[in-house]
């Protein structure tokens, strides 16, 4: 069945990960592009309510796909591509391919989650696709379009998304797909801040860091790509 895709993702509209996801998409129907005009990782499903957005038609290097850029967050995006774009409901949003995974307890900070939140929000099914964070993809080449046409049929399920992550490594190194992974309970960065300059005021300013330490974790997201699995499962929205 020919499927509406809304795509969208939080590394802005120009990265390689979308014009990937959005090639990939062209095989199962129409495609529609609408994503960030720039950077907007950690935003969760933050949306734009005391201003306005402005969205912009924009020459997508995919052939065949209707492409817009929003000033706003990704969850904006699913909203005014899906509300006001898109002369039909989308049947399927995807978010992505981020660049790093979207795993562990670090998925309530994704905006690439976030996004697909918001497509579930709206009622529409919706898959998340991230990769670890490197010049790699494999794997994700390999499994894309196979994992794709699983998911592109499933069910919706009101108050959960799919959520897919994909190991940096090369293709002869991965063991495989592992479905229905649960959700990690591990931090998948443990952060502390450092002190960058002391304030006239007496205060102080601070800059994140976030030091990767890898947990084991048997039958979750985070333990099946520390492992070199692709991981595949789905997350339920809070509340």
């Amino acid at each position: 069945m020919v499927k509406r895709i809304l795509i969208t993702n939080d590394d802005g509209i120009d990265s390689e990960g979308i014009i990937r996801l959005a090639e990939a998409a062209k095989d199962f129907g129409e495609v529609w592009v609408v994503a960030p005009e720039s950077q907007c990782s950690a935003a969760s499903h933050c949306i734009t309510l005391r201003h306005s957005v402005e969205v912009h038609p924009h020459v997508f290097p995919v052939s065949g796909i209707k492409a817009f850029s929003c000033s706003g967050t990704p969850g904006d995006c699913v909203r005014v591509g899906s509300l006001n774009i898109m002369p039909e409901k989308p049947d399927v949003v995807f978010s992505g391919i981020n660049y790093g995974y979207n795993v562990a307890s670090d998925i309530q900070y994704s905006a690439t989650a976030g996004a697909a939140f918001e497509a579930e929000f709206q009622g529409y099914s919706a898959i998340a696709f991230s990769e670890e964070g490197c010049l790699r993809h494999e794997v994700t080449d390999r499994y894309l379009k196979e994992i794709m046409a699983e998911l592109i049929e499933e069910e919706y399920i009101p108050g959960q998304i799919l959520n897919v992550n994909f190991p940096g490594c090369a293709l002869s190194e991965c063991k495989g797909i592992l479905w229905d992974r649960k959700v990690s309970r591990a931090a998948y960065f443990t952060d502390h801040y450092n002190e960058v300059r002391k304030l006239p005021d007496g205060g102080v300013e601070l800059m994140v860091e976030g030091v990767h330490i890898p947990v084991s974790d048997d039958g979750t997201d985070y333990g099946a790509v520390l492992d070199k699995y692709v991981s595949v499962g789905r997350v339920s929205n809070i509340g």
